[in-house]
C-alpha cells in the first residue's frame, strides 16, 4: 500500500476548520448554512408594479443549498427585499440547507407531502433526481429563444431531461480545478513545466513537476483522497483528463471509467513519487492539508477556495505561500473541466398559483436587472453570455474566468449517480490497497451501470 498522510492529518486537523469542496461553497456560506434557519424578507418600499396583473398572490418557500452567499441569510434577505419591492404579494420564506443533511431534509419533506416550492441547486438533483421522479414542474416557458441564445448549449442541455422537459433554470456556474503551491514549485524548479499565464499544463509536464517537487524534499506532493465522496469531482477530473478518458458516455446512459485511458491515468498516479492514495481524507480535508503546507497541490479547488481569506490573504496558504489555480493536465494541454451549474427548480405541489409565483421569482432573479446582483451573491459566474464581463473590475475573478471556456460535459445527470459516487471512492480505496487497477475500475463500472439500469 502506498504511504498515506493520515498520521500528519490527525495533528494538523486538530485546530482547523474543514472547507468542503464537493458542495461548492465559500467558508462564509458554510458557517451560515451549517445551522439550519429560516428567514422571511419583506420590504416597506413602494412596489414598482402590482402582481395583480399576473394574478399572483402567494406564500412560497425557497430551500437553498449553500451556494456562495445564497447560503447567507443577510445576503438573501437583501435580494428578497428587492423582489418584494416589485412583488409585494408574493411572500418568500427561506430555509438554508447544508450538504451533509440537505438531501435527507428534502426527501423527508417530499415523503411527508410538504416539499418546498423552489429549490436552488444543480442538475444532478433538480433534473436527474427529483425531475426524473416526476416531482418537478416543467420550466420550459422560462426558456425563451432569447434565453437559449444567451446561455451555452452545454448548460442548457444539463437543465433538461431526455424528453426535453426543463427542470432547472440556471443562475450561475463555475469550473472546478486544481491548485499548486507556487512558492514551493518555484523553489523546486518546477514552474518551468507550468503555463502560468493560461493556467494549463500537459500531462507529461504535470508528472515532471510533481517529480521535481518530490525531489526537492516535499514527499507529500498530492493526495488522491478517498474517505468519502466529498470533493470527488477532483479525483474524477485528474483521472479523466490525463489521457483523455471519460466518466460516462456522451448520452449519459452508462459509465465508461474503465477505459484504457483511465486505467493508464490511475496507474500513472499510483506509481508517481509524491502522489499518495489516502483513504483517511476527503476533499475538504485535502484542502486543509494543502493550506497548512502538508500537501503541495490540491485536486479539490474552485473560485471559492481561491478567494478564501479565513486564515491568510486570499490566494495564499496559511503560511503566506502563493497559490496558483490550475486546470487539470491533459496530453494536449486543453482540459475538459467539471463544472457546477446552479439554479432553480420548482416542485409540483399541485398548486398552480404557487408554481406561477415561483416562476415569477425565478424570472426576477435569473432574467432581470436583478440578475447581476443575484449572480454576484452566488460568488460564481453568470451562465449568460451577456454577463460575461460581470467581474471585469475584479482581478482574481477575471483571471479565474479564463477557465470557463474549458467547461466539459456535465455528466452528473447520468442515472445511478448517487451509487456511482460511492462506488468511485470505494474503487480508489481498493487501488490504494494494491488491487489491480483494471480489476478495480471494472468492478466500479459494473456497480455503477447496474445502478443506472435500475434507475
Amino acid at each position: 500500500m502506498k504511504k498515506q498522510v493520515s498520521a500528519i492529518l490527525a495533528a494538523s486537523m486538530a485546530a482547523s476548520m474543514l472547507v468542503a469542496c464537493g458542495g461548492s461553497t465559500s467558508s462564509a456560506a458554510t458557517s451560515t448554512a451549517t445551522a439550519e434557519s429560516t428567514s422571511t424578507a419583506s420590504s416597506e418600499a413602494a412596489p414598482a408594479e402590482s402582481t395583480a396583473d399576473a394574478g399572483q398572490a402567494a406564500d412560497i418557500t425557497l430551500w437553498t443549498y449553500p451556494i456562495g452567499k445564497w447560503g447567507d441569510s443577510e445576503s438573501v434577505d437583501a435580494l428578497l427585499a428587492d423582489f418584494n419591492a416589485q412583488y409585494p404579494d408574493i411572500h418568500v420564506t427561506v430555509e438554508y440547507l447544508d450538504y451533509t443533511n440537505g438531501d435527507d431534509q428534502v426527501n423527508t419533506a417530499i415523503e411527508g407531502g410538504s416539499a418546498p416550492d423552489i429549490v436552488m441547486e444543480g442538475p444532478e438533483r433538480l433534473v436527474a433526481n427529483w425531475g426524473a421522479k416526476g416531482l418537478m414542474a416543467d420550466l420550459s416557458d422560462l426558456w425563451t429563444d432569447d434565453q437559449k441564445a444567451d446561455i451555452s448549449a452545454s448548460v442548457e442541455a444539463a437543465c433538461k431531461d431526455s424528453s426535453g422537459a426543463y427542470y432547472e433554470f440556471p443562475l450561475c456556474m463555475t469550473a472546478h480545478c486544481m491548485a499548486i503551491n507556487k512558492t514551493v514549485f518555484e523553489a523546486a524548479g518546477a514552474m518551468q513545466y507550468v503555463d502560468a499565464e493560461n493556467h494549463t499544463w500537459t500531462t507529461d509536464n504535470f508528472l515532471k513537476a510533481v517529480q521535481a517537487v518530490y525531489d526537492s524534499g516535499k514527499t507529500d506532493v498530492g493526495a488522491i483522497y478517498c474517505s468519502g465522496q466529498g470533493g470527488d469531482q477532483g479525483t474524477r477530473a485528474i483521472i479523466n483528463n490525463m489521457y483523455g478518458g471519460t466518466f460516462t458516455d456522451a448520452a449519459h446512459t452508462k459509465y465508461t471509467a474503465d477505459s484504457a485511458e483511465n486505467v493508464k491515468a490511475i496507474e500513472a498516479l499510483y506509481n508517481q513519487d509524491g502522489i499518495n492514495f489516502d483513504a483517511s481524507i476527503n476533499g475538504g480535508e485535502e484542502i486543509t492539508l494543502f493550506r497548512n503546507g502538508t500537501l503541495q497541490m490540491a485536486f479539490c479547488w474552485n473560485i471559492a477556495q481561491q478567494t478564501n481569506a479565513d486564515n491568510s490573504a486570499a490566494g495564499t496558504t496559511n503560511s503566506g505561500d502563493d497559490i496558483l489555480f490550475m486546470a487539470f493536465p491533459t496530453e494536449s494541454g486543453d482540459p475538459a473541466l467539471c463544472g457546477g451549474i446552479w439554479g432553480f427548480g420548482v416542485f409540483d405541489n399541485g398548486d398552480e398559483n404557487k408554481i406561477a409565483a415561483s416562476k415569477t421569482f425565478i424570472n426576477f432573479m435569473a432574467n432581470s436587472d436583478e440578475t447581476a446582483k443575484a449572480v454576484k451573491t452566488s460568488t460564481y459566474f453568470s451562465v449568460k453570455n451577456s454577463l460575461s464581463d460581470l467581474y471585469k473590475d475584479d482581478e482574481v475573478m477575471n483571471e479565474y474566468q479564463k477557465l470557463m471556456p474549458y467547461l466539459g460535459d456535465y455528466y452528473q445527470v447520468t442515472p445511478g449517480w448517487a451509487e456511482a459516487r460511492t462506488a468511485w471512492w470505494n474503487m480508489l480505496q481498493q487501488v490504494g490497497q494494491g488491487t489491480d487497477v483494471t480489476t478495480a475500475v471494472t468492478e466500479f463500472c459494473n456497480t455503477a451501470n447496474a445502478a443506472a439500469s435500475a434507475s
